[in-house]
């Protein structure tokens, strides 16, 4: 008892760091450079989708207005996770993380994390109006609609976010700790408490439930309505542009819930910080700058739009 009483008066002197890749100095530079080219092509590629929707009337339409806002979601979920991460890299996980920056981490990372596999869901809910009920589509996804649907999904992120991460950081933390981690990931920091933890693992699953298994599901179910419509079109050229309009989604919901469910939907006591430190990568750092080439490349208007847009600067 007398233990964690010490913890608790000792919170504010905790600091944590993050363990390195490699102790091998080349090896961390290597990573390093492989974390810097993906970070900046995740947020320069996210952030040009972002403006080249903003700046052409074409795209104003709640397809691209869903995808302007992943795009923005995506830029600062990237920039709450690898400046530190970079940083910790380049001096060999000697860069030092104080209780309140780890907390802070944290909870950006669960709220933009959550919002953006609930707007994912949400998109998908869009992409089942237009086919499905594309007479109706302008009437059932109003403008109104689509900005209380954008909203919610931060205002739902939001209140997650905020619930799991005061709940783990009221827990004690006896001294400076080293995460196994390359940033304030939960599993990673619960495991550095010393109290019973079963009641936050417990927290954990029912948000990761949440955020992951019931958007996936309105995801899977609202698929399952799409590919049943698009069956039913006659023509090949119509069955091909519908399907065009939604495997861009498809692939970024495969690559972003594929990952986050093999760390945060296994339980607790199968985690391993080796595979969840590979996996991480995949949804911290390649998932972001996937998604602005995914839609770029799969999306004619988008590309289009994008074409314009290049050739107007080169010719300005």
């Amino acid at each position: 008892m007398d233990h964690v009483e010490d913890a608790n008066q000792t919170g504010m002197m905790i600091h944590f760091h993050f363990r390195p890749f490699s102790k091998l100095p080349e090896v961390q530079m290597l990573i390093f450079a492989a974390f810097l080219i993906m970070y900046l092509v995740s947020v320069s590629g996210n952030i040009s989708i972002s403006l080249i929707i903003w700046t052409h009337r074409s795209l104003h339409t709640p397809m691209y207005f869903f995808l302007a806002n992943l795009a923005a979601l995506e830029t600062c979920y990237s920039s709450t996770i690898a400046p530190l991460t970079l940083a910790s890299t380049l001096s060999m996980g000697r860069t030092l993380v104080s209780l309140a920056g780890c907390g802070a981490q944290m909870f950006f990372f669960i709220f933009l994390g959550s919002a953006d596999c609930i707007l994912l869901a949400v998109m998908a809910y869009d992409r089942f109006v237009a086919i499905c009920h594309p007479l109706r589509y302008s009437l059932m996804m109003s403008w109104r609609l689509c900005a209380r649907l954008a909203l919610g999904s931060l205002v739902l992120g939001f209140i997650l976010a905020m619930q799991l991460t005061v709940l783990i950081f009221r827990l004690p933390f006896c001294s400076s700790k080293d995460i196994g981690m390359f940033y304030c990931d939960v599993l990673p920091v619960v495991r550095l408490a010393c109290a019973d933890t079963r009641v936050h693992e417990a927290m954990l699953f029912v948000v990761s439930v949440a955020v992951l298994t019931l958007p996936f599901l309105l995801i899977t179910l609202s698929y399952v309505f799409i590919v049943v419509a698009i069956l039913k079109i006659r023509s090949a050229e119509g069955r091909h542009k519908a399907f065009s309009t939604c495997s861009s989604h498809m692939t970024v919901v495969l690559i972003q819930y594929g990952g986050t469910s093999l760390i945060y939907l296994c339980p607790s006591s199968s985690y391993s910080p080796e595979r969840g430190q590979v996996v991480s990568v995949v949804y911290t750092f390649i998932t972001p700058m996937l998604n602005p080439l995914i839609y770029s490349m799969r999306n004619r208007e988008l590309k289009d739009a994008f074409k314009r847009a290049v050739m107007r600067f080169l010719w300005s």
